[in-house]
């Protein structure tokens, strides 16, 4: 049986905190104050490997979550957000074709332009618990204040600038005073960054690690009786080197009846011409062999990965959908910044898949 997946941590704390509508599936317990502490980037296999920099996290009980497919950001804090799977929510890649606009959405570097609540119309569980009478507040960058992403599967409750780890404690402080139950949400991205450029296990990596045990060691303390806090994350990571990189575009076999070329080198949405899906998938799995796992849209619908599948959403998954298996990165000229880099998610490794799930109760 598999682990809770990350759609049920949001779920999960605002049950805990008494929003009807909830069920309180991680075991949170009845609480004043619940806390979700997600750093981005920090898959749970790496956590044990090195967890003698984090003794702050290691100390405390938990178990590995589960995140989402594809392992990326967008289609898990949208998970997080709205309590569903990428097939319910519609954000199935770190980036899209979004029939709507005709264009490919990229979620992470996106303002206001579609409208937010078009892509995403459901009331989030932030939104939720903030109706409630419970104070909601997101703690995190400015810079993501104001995002696409934040709109449209984070939005509901206040948002408190925080850039260190000073601020962060400031604003759970500040969550935690009130006589009233509170939620608050707290996001560290810098992991992720730094594991992108210099790898899993480099020594930034590992210093970076050693700032996450300061926050995580911080905002313990600062949490009153009757709490409780889950550090958890929205993917983790693995190093490709560049042996095993397949440049796309080089190669004429994957090119040909190929219209778009979305998602990200480890779990790519191929989008084709008119009556080519078999034949596209056909020619991709033969090419890749062991390299990677090639899927028609129906299929990977049809094994479940993405979640029940709303019918208004199927044209934003490619028509052929290709999960890289192993080390390999899927290259493309469309994102070739993502594609020199280093540590990489998106498939379903136990590295990528496998999230921390901590709970500190006080």
């Amino acid at each position: 049986m598999a682990p809770p997946s990350l759609a049920e941590v949001g779920t999960s704390a605002a049950a805990s905190v008494g929003v009807p509508g909830f069920v309180d599936v991680l075991g949170l317990g009845d609480v004043q104050h619940v806390v979700i502490c997600l750093i981005d980037g920090l898959g749970w296999r790496s956590l044990v490997e090195f967890g003698a920099h984090a003794p702050a996290l290691t100390a405390f009980a938990g178990a590995p979550l589960h995140s989402v497919f594809p392992t990326t950001t967008p289609s898990a804090l949208a998970s997080l957000g709205t309590g569903q799977l990428p097939g319910t929510h519609g954000f199935v890649g770190a980036t899209f074709f979004l029939p709507e606009t005709q264009s490919v959405l990229a979620p992470l570097r996106w303002n206001k332009d579609p409208l937010p609540a078009m892509v995403q119309p459901e009331p989030t569980i932030f939104q939720r618990v903030a109706r409630h009478g419970v104070q909601m507040l997101t703690v995190a960058p400015a810079k993501y204040e104001f995002s696409g992403l934040t709109a449209a599967a984070l939005r509901g409750g206040g948002y408190r600038i925080a850039e260190d780890i000073a601020e962060r404690v400031i604003g759970l402080q500040a969550a935690v005073s009130g006589a009233g139950r509170s939620f608050t949400y707290i996001y560290w991205f810098e992991l992720d960054r730094i594991g992108h450029k210099f790898g899993v296990g480099s020594q930034p990596w590992l210093a970076a690690m050693g700032r996450v045990n300061e926050l995580v060691d911080k905002l313990t303390q600062q949490l009153p009786p009757n709490s409780a806090m889950i550090v958890t994350a929205d993917h983790g990571m693995i190093n490709c080197e560049s042996a095993s990189h397949i440049a796309i575009e080089s190669h004429r076999e994957l090119n040909s009846d190929v219209v778009l070329i979305a998602g990200e080198p480890r779990a790519r949405h191929i989008y084709v011409r008119p009556k080519c899906t078999d034949v596209v998938a056909t020619r991709w799995s033969q090419y890749l062999g062991a390299a990677a796992k090639v899927f028609t849209r129906a299929q990977i619908i049809e094994s479940g990965w993405l979640g029940p599948t709303d019918p208004d959403l199927v044209d934003r998954i490619g028509d052929v959908i290709c999960v890289a298996e192993g080390r390999t990165m899927l290259t493309s000229l469309v994102d070739a910044k993502i594609s020199a880099l280093l540590g990489q998610h998106g498939a379903l490794t136990p590295e990528e898949l496998e999230i921390p799930g901590l709970l500190i109760r006080t």
